[in-house]
């Protein structure tokens, strides 16, 4: 989070990248291309798809997910093609502004993909300072000049694996235009040029005034131009880096201007291809801004909130009536999960909601059918407090699927020419049978809270439909098989299973999978008739024996029976992250080299290893509890960014990610994982120890404590890290957004109370029970929520007030000029 006095500000994005349409053919005979789409910060590549081969209309299907740690002024994505040789050309991009993400904020949208030139990638920053005075010559003539002064630049991109940028300045006019250069800054996307330039603006008006007088037409008409190039040893030439045009009109009455400015692309830039001509990308974008408070601001929303768990009746409590008001039950399940998870009250809450749920429902066969907040809530719990336990009961078997391919269809209407339709039945029964055994046995790895949750479900449902001796077993398998176990043999990649979307092929044998393990859990009487595909209910026929009802109802005893397992007792290692990363020689050999290699790094809830490629033996292993600490490591100590440090005890490994993401996700794992080591460290050293000292304080021995507080620490629990006051804000946000539903909901409460007739119609959508408790609950909740509003609108304010564009936080864009024009003085002379 990025601190704004006393301030946390978060920034989330959640994409669905669909598919393309209409990309550009090859020209040869062979018309069909293999594109992957990558999800960029400004240039920096953050995800990337699977490739879809041969297809000018490739279908990703893929869900991205990330918190940004960093500024960034676009989001973009790139579809790229790959062709025989492996060299990956650029077909198009798309790009949005970050204050334009607003506008397709959940919406689906096609966006038409714009060409890729040198001219139009630019990201980065430029400090300039202009100032304009009168120079005397020796002649005695007053001359006008302009003195521009090109301090710096942050964030160029790095091109071909390094930066060496110099700046190029020229006054431009009706009739001139004069370039100046600084010197070029070898590997340096952050460089300080500090040079000044010199140019003259006007004639003088008179060799006799002895005053300063500037024509106003001449400066409206002149203008000054940065362009930032990279200087290139290739016979290409240099390549262009980006540019900034500055109206002398800025300068004001004072003949002063000091800002920073975000480069633009060239004016030319993407005007040579029509819109659609390259193609389009669908997309689906929610980018979430939450500016969260200090936690006193949050505590009466949050105590109503956390009481719903106890409130009689439940309907009439404030998290209910989140579920009721907003528009989708599983906007209002995320935040209210993470909370009541966060406070450890998840277990009563949905016992409560739950509870109540049951005793509306009329036939068994019904029960947690709908999309009500109960289900959504319980989804939700279970892919948090469960993906371990996915990791440890799947994973293995669905990689297994995804890796051999074997033919598994066993519609003889899809059946390809060269399969067998009796081989494949069996390929099919052999994966059921694997994947239905490791479920089944599984029960004892079950988290304690899921436990917890389904004896709940079990009693409630036991209680109310008494003469129904299934029931204890159909309202905990309508969860944990139709909506935990299914759904991620359905789609492992939203689970954390896969990196990517399965292949047609595969992704067909998970459905077939998927559709029968749903069946053999759900313990229907006929489960044949389930189907309504011929071909299914025969294949089913096989396992329509009763050692499989046996082992299913073993299984739902146990996860039901309230949990006394705790994972931490799973010896078995469970594989919680790996990939390739860049590794510093940690200089174990007196006389080694310590340079950088590129491994394969591993990470389990025993230890960090890695390895010269993926499947061979460890190079190195270090055990969680020798791990003492991680953070970052600052980018001075080796000139490269998205490094961070292990520290153990004699040493401390120091790594280098792909981007900041991945650098992120492997800080927060490592921090989790290590959380309750007895000798953590408090403090650490934030550089590098290089020539004999540490960057950061300069102390000379390598032992010498930090100098530098660790960052806070992180709960021990893997699955979750739960920021309580967000996720009230993001509650708040909810309120706010569907305040006239509360105030619906208010009016609905009292037609109730007068009216004991037939139900309004316009009111029916609301679950109320007891309308007087219902109503005190809407009061206070429309308090609390105003009252946020009211710290909200402030804190706009002041910010707005306190904004000053041109500054290093707010540097001058496209839509900025005109407010930076408008906070100079009211006065619009320019001569002095």
């Amino acid at each position: 989070a990025v601190e704004e006095e006393g301030l946390r500000v978060f920034q989330s994005v959640k994409i669905k990248i669909g598919e393309a349409k209409n990309i550009p053919p090859y020209l040869g005979p062979n018309k069909m291309r293999d594109c992957y789409c990558t999800v960029n910060l400004d240039q920096e590549e953050v995800f990337r798809t699977k490739t879809i081969e041969k297809s000018l209309c490739p279908f990703y299907g893929e869900d991205f997910y990330c918190e940004i740690p960093r500024s960034f002024r676009h989001l973009s994505f790139y579809i790229f093609d790959r062709d025989v040789f492996r060299r990956d050309s650029s077909i198009g991009k798309v790009a949005v502004k970050k204050e334009d993400l607003q506008k397709y904020h959940g919406k689906d949208h096609w966006f038409p993909l714009h060409s890729v030139s040198a001219d139009s990638e630019v990201q980065g920053k430029v400090h300039l300072e202009l100032r304009l005075s009168e120079v005397i010559t020796d002649s005695g003539v007053i001359c006008h000049k302009l003195a521009t002064r090109v301090l710096e630049c942050q964030d160029l991109p790095i091109v071909n694996g390094q930066c060496d940028p110099y700046a190029a300045v020229s006054l431009l006019g009706p009739s001139r235009s004069e370039a100046k250069k600084t010197k070029v800054k070898r590997k340096n996307n952050n460089p300080q040029f500090d040079e000044t330039f010199f140019f003259e603006v006007t004639k003088p008006l008179s060799y006799t005034k002895r005053q300063f007088d500037v024509e106003e037409d001449d400066v409206d008409k002149l203008a000054l131009k940065v362009d930032l190039w990279n200087a290139s040893n290739l016979k290409f030439g240099d390549e262009f880096l980006g540019e900034v045009r500055v109206p002398l009109r800025v300068l004001g009455q004072l003949g002063i201007h000091d800002a920073w400015y975000f480069l633009q692309p060239r004016d030319n830039s993407n005007k040579s291809v029509k819109a659609d001509e390259l193609g389009s990308l669908r997309l689906n974008i929610v980018y979430t801004e939450d500016h969260v408070f200090p936690t006193e601001h949050y505590n009466p929303l949050r105590d109503l909130l956390l009481h719903s768990a106890h409130f009689e009746p439940v309907s009439a409590s404030t998290a209910h009536i989140l579920g009721e008001v907003c528009r989708e039950k599983q906007e209002a399940a995320v935040p209210l999960v993470r909370l009541f998870l966060h406070y450890g009250k998840i277990v009563p809450f949905l016992s409560a909601i739950a509870h109540a749920e049951i005793n509306r429902t009329q036939d068994p066969n019904t029960i947690f059918r709908g999309n009500s907040l109960t289900s959504k809530c319980i989804d939700e719990t279970m892919k948090l407090a469960g993906m371990h336990y996915l990791q440890v009961a799947l994973k293995p078997i669905i990689d297994e699927i995804c890796t051999d391919h074997k033919p598994c269809e066993i519609d003889p209407v899809k059946l390809k020419e060269s399969e067998n339709l009796d081989t494949n039945r069996e390929n099919l029964r052999h994966y059921v049978d694997r994947i239905f055994n490791v479920i089944t046995s599984s029960g004892v790895s079950c988290p304690t809270v899921m436990c917890d949750i389904f004896f709940s479900l079990r009693e409630s449902a036991a209680t109310r439909f008494q003469v129904d001796p299934d029931v204890r077993y159909t309202a905990v398998s309508s969860f944990i098989f139709l909506r935990f176990f299914a759904p991620a043999i359905l789609s492992p990649n939203l689970f954390h299973l896969r990196p990517h979307h399965p292949d047609p092929c595969t992704s067909r044998t998970l459905t077939l999978i998927s559709k029968t393990i749903q069946t053999l859990g759900s313990l229907a009487k006929s489960k044949s008739a389930n189907f309504k595909e011929s071909y299914m209910a025969a294949f089913y026929d096989y396992f329509n024996e009763q050692k499989y009802t046996d082992a299913v109802k073993n299984f739902l005893d146990l996860i039901s029976s309230s949990g006394h397992w705790d994972q931490k007792s799973i010896e078995t290692p469970i594989m919680l992250k790996e990939g390739f990363m860049i590794k510093r020689a940690q200089g174990r050999n007196r006389f080694g080299l310590k340079n950088f290699k590129k491994r394969w790094f591993r990470l389990t809830n025993h230890e960090f290893t890695y390895h010269k490629t993926k499947g061979e033996g460890a190079l190195c292993s270090i055990p969680i509890e020798n791990i003492l600490a991680v953070e970052r490591l600052e980018e001075e100590s080796f000139k490269m960014k998205n490094m961070f440090q292990v520290i153990q005890p004699e040493r401390a490994l120091y790594i280098q990610a792909n981007n900041c993401v991945e650098a992120r996700d492997w800080i927060d794992i490592l921090t989790k994982v290590s959380q309750c080591n007895r000798k953590r460290l408090s403090t650490y050293h934030p550089s590098a120890y290089l020539n004999g000292h540490w960057l950061c304080c300069k102390m000379s021995a390598d032992a010498a404590p930090g100098c530098t507080p660790c960052t806070g620490g992180l709960p021990a629990n893997i699955q979750l890290d739960v920021d309580g006051d967000r996720e009230t804000e993001r509650i708040y946000s909810l309120y706010n957004t569907y305040m006239s539903k509360l105030v619906k909901m208010q009016e609905a409460c009292g037609s109730k109370s007068v009216y004991d007739g037939p139900e309004q119609e316009e009111y029916s959508t609301f679950v109320i029970d007891d309308p007087q408790e219902t109503y005190k609950t809407l009061r206070l909740i429309i308090s609390a929520v105003q009252t946020l509003e009211q710290q909200h609108m402030q804190y706009k304010r002041d910010k707005f007030r306190k904004t000053k564009y041109g500054s290093q936080e707010h540097p001058i864009g496209d839509q900025s000029f005109q407010c930076y024009i408008r906070q100079q003085s009211e006065s619009s002379t320019y001569s002095i």
